[in-house]
């Protein structure tokens, strides 16, 4: 049997643009992405702790160490620069995979930069 499961999230970051005028997806900072274990064009899911707003769309790259968080295309019509969101992922795995694998939990400061541990 194959479930979905919780893979990683991005937990509490701040937007910092939001573009309309762009294809779609969210821009992430590459080397969150990279410490939460999302690959680009992964489908993602953005919960908007400001004003509730749930959404699914795709992961692109931004600039490694900016702490760019943006909302592309429509998506940038549910939240604002400032807004704080979590950006969460899945994967189908096995049923026994899943019941021993630990996801990759990111938790920035402030400034979308990773808090050493």
């Amino acid at each position: 049997m194959m479930i979905q499961r919780f893979k990683s999230k991005i937990h509490r970051v701040k937007v910092t643009q939001a573009d309309l005028n762009y294809v779609g997806s969210i821009t992430i900072d590459e080397g969150l992405m990279e410490a939460a274990n999302l690959i680009e064009g992964e489908k993602v899911q953005i919960v908007n702790n400001n004003n509730g707003e749930r959404l699914e769309t795709y992961v692109i790259p931004g600039e490694r160490g900016s702490g760019v968080i943006c909302l592309n295309g429509a998506a940038a019509r549910r939240a604002q620069v400032g807004d704080i969101i979590i950006i969460i992922s899945y994967a189908w795995m096995d049923f026994e995979e899943a019941k021993s694998f630990k996801p990759s939990v990111v938790f920035p400061d402030e400034n979308n930069r990773l808090v050493n541990s």
